[in-house]
Order: structure tokens, then sequence, then C-alpha cells
């Protein structure tokens, strides 16, 4: 059991930890380790480095003491402080600013964002306490890694009060052209809080300009070769140099190879597949019940395919996992609403005893039967209308080691600028989407092998630990510099930004 007293030298920051709260049959607590495509990508950095991880235990209302997370896909642990959230903090700062506010925002106003002055200063108060928290528990110069949209202002305020920090902070969902981030009336201070960070990292390339170009027009500072000089008068100190550049988030690939060579999973598999009445073709969908995923959009081109009868029931089934998310917030409960009533049509169109069109469900799985899941798939199909990676898509890859499945990817998520031999789609091209579905289909096994082959490949080499380690070194580098040049005399600086 760790105390608040103990000190570490590499901080996680999340909203969310890695764990959720359990309740054993017997009435006793616990924590189990959660999904998700970040849990999955950082538990094994954490693993290795014994470091603390900060992030709201998922219970409203509730203070709950740091503990050790054990048992992880590494074997290791790693300590967990936990940061409470009232029931009015969850409402606005997260289901509020967070979720229908930013996220709306972020994903090219799929859904139009919400705008209120109370959810911005909930948004501020929490990333206040989320800072002082690590500020708290970070040791003389230690590193502090924060993670994505909802802790945006943490960078700026955790250098204010701990100078000496060195400061990441990685966007995992996309960030916005400038004109969809110029609606945001509270877009200055979002941007001064991001050039708190030494780094600030990002998923596509594109993320990485659009937020160059933020902050040229709005804070009047250029970008030079990834650099941002950051003044003084943003940084409450002497002014650091922040650097930003696109760090594509990847899977602990390995892992996803064991499983697919298990042969427990691998059973498994064929008992999922048994289930569904042996058919000749398994697609598969797996995603979070969210309107970015473009969940409606598969189910219309799968839909029509059926109606045209390219697709049969008698060899072809669709399995549809729609993880729960923000089931509280409104928009949430009308797309979950919009889908089920496809499925229900669509299955009462099409299905026959023992023959489902659509596999519907509507809940999470451990790993190994997300894996399970994969192998027993012929295609995968991410559609999704704006994704900042899409980690769905590279574990799929991976765990087909026998390069015997086919991919068809969204080119607007961030996996499809490195798995360039799925076959690449625009969602909202319907009937590309269907000749997509039916090319894939009907594709030799010779090619695809040889286009999961190539995939693998690129995810084997761009793995976790490789994506982790590029991000931690750069921030090794640069906030050396930053610490090396706030040691230097005034007259080695210049006022608003470098010697």
């Amino acid at each position: 059991m760790s105390t608040p007293a103990e000190k570490f030298d590499l901080i996680v920051v999340s909203n969310r930890l890695p764990v959720d709260r359990t309740i054993g049959p017997d009435g006793t607590p616990g924590w189990r380790r959660s999904p998700g495509g970040l849990v999955t990508a950082l538990e094994p950095v954490m693993e290795l480095s014994n470091g603390a991880w900060v992030g709201w235990p998922g219970v409203p209302d509730q203070e709950f003491e740091p503990f050790v997370a054990e048992g992880g896909s590494r074997g290791g642990s790693f300590h967990v402080y936990p940061v409470s959230l009232s029931e009015t903090e969850l409402e606005r700062y997260y289901e509020g600013f967070s979720n229908a506010t930013l996220w709306p925002l972020y994903h090219d106003v799929i859904a139009p964002p919400l705008y209120h002055r109370v959810w911005w200063d909930s948004y501020q108060s929490v990333n206040e306490r989320f800072a002082a928290r690590v500020a708290d528990i970070a040791s003389p110069g230690a590193t502090v890694w924060v993670q994505d949209y909802q802790l945006q202002l943490v960078p700026r305020i955790l250098r204010s009060i701990r100078p000496d920090l060195s400061i990441g902070f990685f966007n995992h969902i996309p960030f916005p052209s400038y004109g969809l981030f110029a609606q945001l009336p509270w877009r200055r201070q979002i941007l001064e809080g991001l050039l708190g960070a030494d780094l600030i990292g990002f998923q596509r390339t594109e993320d990485a300009r659009n937020f160059a170009r933020a902050v040229r027009t709005l804070l009047g500072i250029a970008a030079r070769r990834g650099l941002i000089d950051v003044p003084a008068e943003l940084d409450g100190g002497s002014g650091h140099v922040a650097a930003f550049h696109d760090y594509p988030i990847s899977i602990d690939a390995d892992e996803f190879e064991r499983l697919g060579e298990d042969p427990e999973v691998q059973e498994r598999a064929r008992q999922i597949r048994h289930d569904l009445g042996d058919p000749h073709r398994v697609l598969l969908g797996i995603d979070r019940l969210d309107y970015t995923k473009g969940i409606r959009h598969r189910l219309k081109a799968y839909g029509e395919l059926l109606d045209e009868g390219r697709v049969d029931v008698e060899d072809t089934t669709l399995i549809q996992i729609a993880v729960p998310s923000r089931e509280r917030v409104e928009t949430y409960k009308r797309l979950r609403d919009d889908i089920e009533l496809s499925v229900a049509r669509i299955n009462g169109d099409h299905s026959t005893i023992g023959r489902p069109a659509i596999q519907y469900l509507h809940r999470s799985f451990p790993r190994r039967e997300m894996a399970a899941f994969y192998l027993a798939a012929d295609i995968l199909l991410v559609t999704a209308l704006r994704d900042g990676m899409n980690l769905v898509a590279k574990e799929f890859v991976a765990t087909h080691v026998d390069n015997d499945a086919v991919l068809v990817l969204s080119e607007f998520a961030g996996a499809s600028d490195e798995l360039k031999t799925a076959l690449l789609i625009n969602p909202h091209d319907i009937d590309g989407l269907k000749q997509a579905i039916v090319d894939a289909m009907e594709m030799p096994e010779a090619e695809v092998a040889r286009r999961m082959r190539i995939m693998r490949r690129h995810v084997r080499e761009d793995n976790v630990e490789r994506w982790s380690d590029a991000f931690l070194a750069r921030l090794r580098e640069i906030s050396s510099e930053n610490r090396a040049q706030s040691d230097a005399t005034p007259d080695d600086t210049v006022s608003g930004g470098r010697a």
C-alpha cells in the first residue's frame, strides 16, 4: 500500500484510472484492470517503470486511498492515486465540457458542440485538482505525462507550481482545423494550457499542423521546425520552448500475437463461429458506442448489400460489438436507440432461424475474449468518421498470426496513415463502402495474406514501447534544454523568447 508521502520519478495523468471499482459476490470491494485503448497502450510503460498513475476512479462522491495495481499483462505493478469527482463535477467537467463541448468540436463537429460557462468553470477547477495531486507526489525533476483532452490545462498549472518538472502532453483524439477550433470561447486558455508542456504529442501530422496554426493565429507565436518559443508571461516563469510532433500511438503487439497463437483463444474463436451457425464469412465491428465510429454508416451499407442480394445470411454474418459509452449523455442515448433500431430492422428483414444477419452485443469484453472475436472474423470493418488512431484495427492485425483476414479501414482514422495495405474507404461513400466489403469477401487468399503480412510487420515494429520510448526520449531532451535555459543568467535570455 502506497502513501501520500511517497514520491515518484514518472507519473502518468489521465481522466480515468486504468482500473475499475468492483464488488465481489460476498460484497467485498476490489479493483480490476479496465479495457480501453489508453490502458492498453500505457499499461506496459507503467509496469516497467513502477511509476504512479493519477486519475479518477470512476465512482463519484467517494474518496479512495492510494493503492498498488498488480497483475497486468507484464506481471508488474504500479501505484495508483485516485482523484475524486463530485456528481456535479461529473456532469459539468466530464459529461459536459469534455464530452459535449470538446469531443464533438475536436471530431469535426459531427455532433454540435455545446458551450456553457458553468461547464468551463468546472473544467478549470478539476484540472487544478489534478495538477495539485501530481505536484504533491512528484519527486524533484520528475517526468509527468499528461494524457488527453480532458486535462489540457494541467501542463500550464503544473509548470506554475512545479517548474522543476518535465511535462509532456499527448492528445489521443484529433486536433481540429483552425476554422473549427476558433469556435471555442476558451480557445486561448486551452492553447496556453497546452503550451505549459515541454512536449506536446499528436496522433497525426495534420493534428500537429492544426495546433501550430491555432497558436500562430490566436497567440501570435510562430512555430519553427516543431518548436514554439513560449514567452514568460504565458508560463509564469522565464519562458521555455515547447516542442510538438506527431507520435502515432500503438499497441503491445507481442501480447496480441501471443493471444492469436493461444490454443484456448483459437478454440474459443471456433466456438463463436459455430454458435453463429458456422457461416462461410464472419464480418466484425468492435467500437465504443460513439457517433464518431460510423456504426450507422456500416449498418446502412451492410443492410443494402443484403437487400440487393450481394450478401446472403446463409453464408455471412456481421458481429457488431458496441461497447457502452457515456450512457448518461443524451446524444449517446439517442445514438444507441438509432443503432439498435437499425439492427432490429435488418434482422427482421433478413435473419432466418439459426442464421442472424447481425449478432449485436452491447457490452464490453475482457481482452482474451476480444482476441477470440478478432480470430473468429474474416473481415474487420472500421468505418470511423473521425478517429485519433483506432487501436482496434492494430489489435486485429496483430492477432491474425496466420495472415488470414482483411481490414476495411476508414481513411479518417489515424491508423490509415500506417496500415496502408488495408482496404481504405470513405465511410460517407456508402456505395464505396459496400464495394469494399464485397471486395474483401472476394479477395484471393494470396492477396489477403500479402496485405496482412505487411500490416503485421508494421504493427510489430512500431509497437507501444517504441511509441512511448520515442515520446519520453524527446521529452527528456527538450526538458533538459529548458532546464539549462532557465538556469542561465538573465543576460542570456531575451523577453518573449530565447537568446
